[in-house]
């Protein structure tokens, strides 16, 4: 039976076509769903022709229809696509352009066709590397909808129940400086972050396991928005490999330039840092299914001995590569990460002007165009206002301007938009959030101060007519919403795309 069951993300409301079961599918704005029939640059488009302001889609990074994107795979469509057991140019140019961009000792590509497919056959490759099976994760991640990923997704297999986690996996407490476990006040945030890592691997040891891979998105989406402090990585690599373990970089959600300083978000770690594994999706086809996972010739070397032969008939083909070439392409000829840098720099200056405006306002953080609003019911106790945020979200798209909410509270209002985002996009965004803030607090009292009464959430929700989402009330030991300050060197300088210089 063919079902179109939904769910919204914020709202938890949902749209039955069978009539029965529990709905699985999710949809934006479900009480008030867009049915959107065209789009261009950082706009959207619905049916009534009315013209949404796009500030969620980092997948379409160099902007929905680009004509020099949509011109390359027209013309390669009227030439040749076929099984990618063939030989051909594109998907040999593609990897150089690609690894070219990349530390050089990530050197082998493996073409698929979705982030999760990536994270999948990025544990495989983990996994065979020295035959060990453990994996460690952090708090609220999530990697993937195939079940070897939502196995290592806190973010979902949470929702399964206490008993949901499986005995090969680890959760770590993911590495935020506002709200978890250390914050910005510690002394030494990402050295005390990586022994919590360090502590699992020991404890795993113990019990007579091994641990296959460490795995983090560069900076968490999903969970809040998470930027990890520096050094963090380096310190977790240096246990893991201790461990026989690999590190894994998940960048499906923020590489290819969103972060403006890097190309990708690893580096923010430093030069000193490189991953054994690096996965990537979404923004490399700007919406085409096309994905990658990039590592180091002794780790292919060692899954190429196994003797398990891998294939993937669509993953590299000639028009998925041609693609992926014109989004290269775009983002250097338009400077589009310089453009993160400039834009992204703006919008937090913005931003943190209005923290200090509203009581709502907990924490303001970001890198290039990925920021998150961490908004919060009490500024001392950090309470997440999921409800707010929920308000805020549906009242901006009355204000044709498309923004989300996520984080294990869906309190986080989240900035990913398309790469061609200017800063008048960013200064009308800023200035209708700013309004609705401003009635919001006027509304329930909260300009009075922060000791909000326990009523102002029912008001808002009654507003809404609809329910709590499922994560508002699961128990976590740190709630994530992480930080990235002035302070942590993150805001945006001049830098230039990654060279042409290709390496074979």
């Amino acid at each position: 039976m063919f079902s179109t069951d939904m769910i919204s993300p914020q709202t938890g409301s949902s749209m039955r076509a069978n009539g029965s079961g529990r709905p699985s599918c999710k949809v934006f704005f479900a009480k008030d769903p867009l049915k959107i029939v065209r789009a261009q640059g950082q706009y959207m488009f619905d049916e009534t022709g009315e013209k949404y302001l796009d500030c969620i889609n980092n997948v379409a990074h160099v902007g929905h229809s680009h004509p020099y994107v949509t011109k390359a795979a027209t013309k390669q469509m009227e030439l040749l696509n076929t099984n990618s057991r063939f030989l051909h140019d594109n998907l040999v140019q593609y990897a150089q352009r690609l690894t070219a961009t990349l530390p050089e000792k990530l050197s082998v590509c493996y073409f698929v066709n979705s982030g999760s497919e990536a994270n999948d056959l990025a544990l495989r490759l983990a996994r065979q590397y020295h035959g060990h099976q453990d994996v460690i994760t952090l708090e609220n991640a999530y990697h993937g909808h195939v079940t070897s990923l939502i196995d290592i997704s806190p973010y979902k297999f949470n929702q399964l129940g206490k008993d949901s986690k499986k005995e090969f996996v680890h959760v770590a407490p993911s590495p935020d400086i506002y709200r978890g476990k250390y914050r910005e006040d510690h002394p030494d945030p990402a050295s005390a972050y990586a022994e919590e890592v360090k502590k699992i691997i020991e404890e795993t040891q113990k019990n007579g396991r091994k641990i296959a891979a460490f795995i983090a998105e560069s900076m968490q989406s999903c969970g809040g928005q998470v930027i990890p402090p520096v050094g963090y990585f380096q310190k977790v690599a240096e246990y893991v490999h201790a461990a026989g373990g690999v590190f894994i970089a998940d960048e499906v959600q923020v590489g290819f330039g969103r972060v403006g300083k890097h190309f990708w978000a690893f580096q923010l770690q430093g030069e000193d840092f490189v991953p054994d594994i690096v996965t990537m999706g979404k923004p490399i086809g700007n919406g085409h299914p096309m994905s990658c996972v990039v590592t180091t010739r002794e780790i292919a070397e060692k899954f190429g001995a196994s003797g398990l032969e891998y294939f993937n008939t669509f993953g590299g083909n000639p028009v998925s590569c041609a693609i992926g070439l014109a989004v290269l392409d775009v983002i250097e000829k338009e400077d589009l990460q310089g453009n993160a840098m400039r834009v992204g720099s703006y919008l937090l200056e913005l931003l943190v002007e209005q923290k200090k405006k509203h009581p709502l306002v907990g924490d303001i953080r970001g890198v290039g165009l990925f920021v998150g609003v961490d908004l919060v019911k009490d500024q001392q106790k950090r309470t997440p206002a999921t409800a707010e945020a929920l308000h805020l979200i549906y009242k901006l798209k009355e204000q044709k301007i498309l923004l989300s909410a996520d984080g294990p509270y869906r309190n986080i209002l989240k900035f990913k938009p398309p790469m061609c985002f200017t800063m008048e996009d960013a200064k009308h965004v800023v200035e209708k959030i700013d309004v609705l803030l401003t009635e919001m607090e006027e509304a329930t009292g909260m300009k009075t101060g922060n000791d909000v009464s326990a009523n102002i959430q029912c008001k808002i929700k009654a507003n809404e007519g609809s329910p709590q989402p499922e994560s508002a009330n699961e128990s976590t030991s740190h709630l994530n919403g992480a930080a990235c300050r002035q302070e942590n060197g993150f805001y945006p300088e001049k830098h230039s795309v990654p060279s042409k210089t290709i390496r074979t």
